[in-house]
């Protein structure tokens, strides 16, 4: 390479100096920006307490669902079952394991009573706890309240109705159905 192909090097990189220099000077001159007196980011540096413990959130008041089993329907509960909880659980008689165990006899039978399945903490220390009428009203209507700690991201049925339903399609998910309370 020859001198002269360095010296249109360094004037094209020059060039493109003194462009940038002059385009940002012009942009000064137009646009005024207005400097802040205080940054809006300011820092605070002071020491603060500590926030109090939070209070345990308050579990929801939950009707008994004795009153309403007596009228509920199980074909509204398999139905109810089949919308909210077939795509974790199964029903039939030793039927699969999904995200949640089989739930055939479930009504009368002890929390994390399915050998090996992976229950959460919450449940395993439920062991020996037998899945009641209102057990399972109140594990329905707020699976997180009843167990905190539980992996079932179901967040629960408001309508005590729904969960009489329910409970009355999971009873008849046996071979000798419990006696209603």
């Amino acid at each position: 390479m020859n001198s002269f192909e360095l010296n249109k090097i360094a004037a094209a990189v020059l060039t493109a100096l003194f462009v940038f220099m002059i385009s940002g000077f012009i942009g000064e001159l137009l646009v005024h920006p207005k400097r802040l007196e205080k940054s809006v980011l300011a820092i605070d540096t002071t020491r603060r307490e500590a926030p109090a413990q939070a209070a345990a959130p308050a579990v929801p008041t939950i009707e008994p669902i004795a009153p309403l089993l007596a009228a509920a329907n199980a074909e509204n509960g398999a139905a109810i079952a089949r919308r909210q909880c077939a795509s974790c659980h199964s029903f039939d008689q030793g039927g699969r394991h999904g995200v949640g165990p089989n739930l055939w006899g479930i009504v009368g039978a002890d929390h994390a009573h399915v050998d090996g399945f992976n229950y959460s903490q919450a449940l395993l220390g439920m062991r020996g706890t037998p899945w009641g009428f209102e057990e399972l009203n109140r594990f329905i209507a707020a699976p997180r309240a009843y167990a905190p700690g539980t992996r079932m991201a179901f967040n629960g049925l408001a309508s005590a109705q729904q969960r009489a339903d329910l409970i009355a399609f999971l009873r008849s998910l046996d071979t000798d159905p419990k006696p209603l309370p």
